[in-house]
């Protein structure tokens, strides 16, 4: 029967499940499928799973159990195995990754921090700072007809927000770095400026916090949105 993975720990793990629910409709209970010095957190399935509210849930609800208990490689929502003897034959295949890869998560969590500036007043701040863009904009405002000025202000205010952007991105990505143990950017979307994970530590958790706060209560124009301590999947 095929198997929903939620995911990879130790031998050793607890691996108490008591009183969670598994996804699916009719879920069947949690168990474990084991491999030498790892285990797999797994529940039999018979539907395709779909990203819905309640098997995301479940899901979830699982990882931050087992993680509250020790050290796990958590799975990205929806891996099925054909049956247990899959599961079991990928992870003595992979015995050496996942070992490895646990013990560099090991004590850590995952936060993930983003930030969007707002719009207005990066504009207000580019047409103080540039000569050129005060001057385009204060000519269309006259009322200057010439068609080529919206489109050059519209091009350097683009080039300037994009700089802008990156420039404090990268600061903020270098005020954070000190206390994570690895990171991952990504690109921002929904015009966010910064999107990036962090792997936090438990010694260097009350520091980070600190920072994350230091941030949001020094910045005017920028919106933070801390999301953490979670499962790592972003270092697996």
């Amino acid at each position: 029967m095929p198997l929903y993975v939620y995911t990879i720990t130790a031998a050793t793990h607890p691996g108490r499940t008591e009183g969670l629910t598994g996804v699916g409709a009719e879920p069947s209970p949690l168990r474990q499928v084991s491999a030498g010095p790892l285990r797999a957190v797994v529940s039999d399935v018979d539907e395709e799973i779909r990203p819905r509210r309640r098997d995301l849930t479940a899901h979830q609800q699982v990882q931050d159990r087992l993680m509250a208990e020790g050290t796990i490689l958590p799975l990205q929502f929806g891996y099925v195995a054909p049956d247990d003897q899959a599961v079991a034959a990928v992870l003595e295949e992979r015995a050496d990754a996942y070992l490895e890869a646990l013990e560099r998560v090991r004590g850590c969590a995952e936060y993930h921090v983003r930030a969007a500036q707002e719009e207005d007043a990066l504009l207000r701040e580019i047409l103080q700072e540039s000569p050129r863009a005060r001057e385009l904009n204060d000519r269309i405002r006259a009322g200057d007809a010439d068609p080529r000025l919206p489109l050059e202000l519209g091009e350097l205010v683009a080039t300037e927000v994009g700089a802008r952007q990156e420039g404090l991105a990268a600061d903020l990505i270098r005020t954070l770095l000190p206390f994570a143990r690895d990171h991952n950017v990504r690109a921002p979307a929904d015009g966010d400026l910064l999107n990036l994970s962090l792997l936090v530590h438990e010694d260097d958790e009350e520091p980070f916090l600190r920072a994350e706060s230091d941030l949001a209560e020094q910045s005017t124009t920028v919106t933070f949105r801390f999301n953490g301590p979670l499962p790592p999947y972003s270092f697996v």
